[in-house]
């Protein structure tokens, strides 16, 4: 996969052609362009042609249509290109500080031609032509240019639509002027406030553009830039990260963001997780504790050990993800794009057929159109030969030109293109920023679209790791958890970790155990130091088959226990019964919550499972599943068929750890994976969830909801805008109501369509 930064992509038919031309070329399997990002994700078929060769061939082709492409260094924002944007963000307010001064001289221009002002020059046609000739070739060159190449190409862009419109109207009023027996009014002033609210629009639709991608360049800026390494004697030096290597020692202060990937090997301090995880309290780190590039040591100084720098830290798989979530559309903006693709040609053919049809055939079905003021959508009246366009044209061929011109400034491809890639890079952005890892605009569209979510319950629904529950059957709890932690110190069994946690958390030292040896699938026995008889520690099964029974007033209790779903650890002293230790894998401390929000959102639940029928049943009850949502002790291949029963009547979401359920995850219609598994998003999930909040999950599909109701608002009023706007510049109010949509107040309709499409994207921020 590899991921593009593309240059001169300005509309929806821009982005339908840089796509097809990509999608074109050999070696190339999937390509996906985002207007807002100014970027195109590709997908290579090594086995087709040499992956470089197949990319250089693409970024030729891009060339040869007008559009400067260059493969971006995924994963790590480059640096060099941020000079480039800001000289690109200079350019651009250079221009619209030229056009608006210009626009302000015509404005002061009309007022001395009304005698408001009294200014010599001013106000004559001589200046106005001044005017626009300067607009045109000064801060409109770039668009001119860049509208005719297009053309040419044959890629018409909302460049080539505005260049028309000005272009027209620039050389109708240089025939006027140069031969006045046409009858033509001049209108010059038309130019420059064509190109004025044009750049206004762009410039304010760039400046809230630029605002969509702040979150991604949060997370690259939480990488330091140098880094504190310790040499062999000791002695700390600060060095450029990118210098760094696997192996090296680093010293962490106490408010540093840590540089790199890497374990700690000296000290103790409270990390900062929440700006990968969105964990809201920090961690406890120690020797033994990995850390991840990106989170802030708070407390104390810290020693690690460099594991994985550069492209290979969690914070850059992360950078990647997200960018290639931004580059990746989503289905919903593929009717928007063809349509796009295709709305220069269809706005060129209805501002042919306007111009035709009122120098034909409207003027004489409505005479009155001519010589008739218009009363609304007009920006000023005429002034003898300096007249505003469409206001009281006098001749059949002077109103046909004026409302085809019109017609080319009011339409706005740039809503359509825009209305889907905006929302999904804020979206994608937000979600980044709490830990979410949406794989694709395609993979929040389906998020938006589950009906069921089904879990798999160890490390999911539950820690993942067995914990003490409880001790039954003794007369000394502690003296339980002593005993049989003494004899399990040196077993690497999981039941055995969990006695050791609890007898360091209640702070009980570890008895010396002599001849101590593991039974497989039975426990461990051994003797104490001052004690002949054995200690054994294991099933209830083996140790009655080593003559140890429970007093009869127990025995009820005993077999009660056996049927609660928890493991059970038999501690025995000779053949005395010392207790049972009830061990269990705890559910996740906000996993109740988590369940009932998604309910409140309407989904279903279910939970799949290969433990234990008793185990299963007793999570399901404590978190309100029902018997038939859930089933226990299923192979792979049985989750696989389950999740397919339920795919057969409504799309379904697998959540899992993303390893043991790798198959389910990759079956359901969303595979989402709960943990710190960044290298799990790359390889099966669709969705990574950071960190150890269940309660992202609804947290994080309610984001997948509303931002496709943005995409749906964005796409209704961006077709909305153009189906009202381009009939009224065509004039189809003009015989009955003498209303015309002038095209200075077009092109500012047209600007503040985009403006509205990218807002909106943006109010996603709001709570």
């Amino acid at each position: 996969m590899v991921l593009l930064d593309v240059e001169g992509m300005k509309c929806g038919g821009c982005v339908r052609a840089v796509e097809r031309t990509l999608q074109d070329q050999p070696g190339v399997q999937e390509a996906s362009v985002n207007l807002v990002t100014r970027s195109a994700w590709l997908r290579l078929d090594p086995a087709a042609l040499d992956p470089q060769q197949a990319l250089e061939g693409a970024l030729e082709a891009l060339r040869s249509r007008g559009f400067s492409a260059q493969p971006r260094q995924s994963g790590v924002l480059s640096a060099n290109a941020e000079p480039d944007r800001a000289w690109g963000w200079w350019n651009q307010w250079r221009q619209l500080m030229v056009a608006l001064v210009l626009l302000l001289l015509s404005v002061l221009g009309h007022l001395a031609e009304a005698g408001t002002l009294s200014l010599p020059l001013i106000g004559t046609l001589p200046f106005h032509a001044g005017l626009a000739t300067v607009a045109l070739f000064g801060p409109g060159r770039s668009i001119l240019r860049s509208g005719w190449a297009a053309a040419i190409s044959g890629v018409p862009s909302m460049d080539t639509l505005v260049s028309l419109g000005v272009g027209s109207a620039y050389i109708a009023s240089v025939v006027a002027l140069v031969w006045p027996a046409v009858g033509w009014p001049c209108f010059f002033n038309e130019p420059v406030m064509l190109l004025g609210f044009v750049l206004l629009g762009r410039f304010l639709e760039e400046r809230a553009r630029r605002r969509t991608g702040r979150a991604l360049k949060e997370l690259a800026a939480l990488q330091p830039s140098s880094a504190r390494l310790v040499m062999a004697d000791g002695s700390v030096r600060d060095v450029p990260v990118e210098m760094l290597r696997p192996g090296e020692r680093i010293e962490l202060l106490a408010g540093d963001r840590i540089p790199v990937d890497g374990v700690i090997e000296e000290g103790y301090s409270a990390v900062d997780l929440s700006s990968l995880t969105g964990e809201p309290l920090p961690v406890d780190a120690g020797p033994g504790t990995e850390l991840s590039s990106g989170c802030l040591n708070l407390e104390a100084t810290l020693v690690m050990e460099v594991r994985r720098v550069g492209r290979e830290t969690a914070l850059a798989r992360i950078i990647s993800l997200v960018e290639q979530a931004q580059a990746r559309r989503a289905p919903i903006q593929g009717l928007a794009d063809r349509v796009a693709g295709r709305f220069c040609y269809g706005v060129v053919s209805l501002a042919l057929f306007t111009f035709l049809f009122w120098w034909l055939i409207g003027s004489s079905l409505w005479p009155q159109v001519l010589e008739v003021p218009v009363v609304l959508m007009d920006h000023g009246h005429g002034h003898g030969v300096h007249q505003s366009l469409g206001a009281a044209a006098q001749t059949p061929f002077g109103l046909g030109l004026q409302l085809a011109i019109a017609v080319l400034v009011v339409a706005c491809p740039c809503a359509l293109g825009l209305a889907t890639p905006t929302v999904i890079t804020v979206s994608s952005g937000l979600a980044a920023r709490q830990g979410w890892l949406f794989r694709g605009g395609d993979v929040i569209e389906r998020s938006a679209e589950i009906e069921r979510v089904v879990f798999d319950k160890t490390g999911t629904l539950t820690l993942g790791r067995p914990l003490v529950e409880a001790v039954l059957m003794s007369d000394d709890p502690s003296r339980t958890i002593q005993l049989a932690a003494s004899l399990e110190q040196t077993s690497r069994h999981p039941l055995a970790h969990a006695l050791l946690q609890e007898a360091q958390r209640l702070n009980l030292p570890l008895l010396p155990v002599q001849d101590s040896r593991t039974v497989p699938g039975a426990g461990m026995e051994g003797t104490l130091a001052d004690a002949p008889d054995p200690l054994r520690v294991g099933s209830l099964e083996w140790l009655r088959s080593q003559g140890v029974e429970w007093p009869a007033h127990q025995r009820d209790a005993v077999e009660a226990a056996q049927t609660g779903g928890q493991s059970l650890v038999a501690v025995s002293l000779g053949h005395r019964p010392i207790g049972l230790v009830a061990i269990d894998d705890r559910l996740r401390p906000d996993a109740v919550t988590a369940l009932q929000r998604l309910r409140s959102q309407g989904l279903s639940l279910g939970m799949l499972s290969g433990d234990r029928r008793q185990a299963v049943e007793r999570v399901g009850q404590t978190l309100g599943i029902q018997t038939d949502e859930m089933a226990w002790q299923l192979l792979p291949d049985q989750k696989l068929e389950r999740l397919e029963c339920w795919r057969q009547s409504q799309p379904v979401a697998m959540v899992g750890d993303g390893i043991n359920d790798a198959p389910a995850l990759a079956a359901a219609d969303l595979g989402i994976a709960v943990g710190t598994g960044t290298q799990i998003a790359q390889d099966t999930a669709d969705l990574v969830l950071m960190g150890d909040r269940l309660e992202a999950l609804p947290e994080a599909l309610g984001l997948a909801r509303r931002t496709m109701r943005k995409i749906r608002q964005n796409l209704i009023w961006a077709f909305g805008y153009n189906l009202i706007a381009l009939p009224v510049a065509a004039g189809v109010l003009l015989p009955g109501f003498g209303i015309l949509l002038s095209p200075p107040l077009a092109a500012l309709l047209m600007a503040l369509s985009s403006v509205s499409v990218v807002v909106n994207a943006l109010s996603l921020r709001l709570p």
